[in-house]
């Protein structure tokens, strides 16, 4: 079963529109703020949020930065 993280920040409206949008669609996953946790940004390779990834395991199978809603169905319909 997949795992879905998303990067965020505080008072990011784009962050704040993906997460309406995977809570719309009953999506669960991980939110972690880059600048708490910056080791995970580091191993994850995250530059900007939001930035939503999809992991089989240890393995990146999505990455969607942004707010873009075709690429996000895309990603958790996997």
């Amino acid at each position: 079963m997949a795992r879905i993280i998303k990067f965020e920040k505080n008072d990011c409206v784009p962050c704040a529109q993906v997460s309406a949008y995977l809570d719309n669609k009953g999506v669960s996953y991980e939110t972690i703020n880059p600048f708490d946790e910056p080791e995970l940004a580091v191993k994850f390779k995250v530059r900007t949020v939001p930035t939503v990834i999809v992991l089989e395991g240890e393995e990146v199978k999505h990455r969607v930065i942004g707010f873009k809603p075709q690429e996000l169905d895309e990603a958790i319909s996997q």
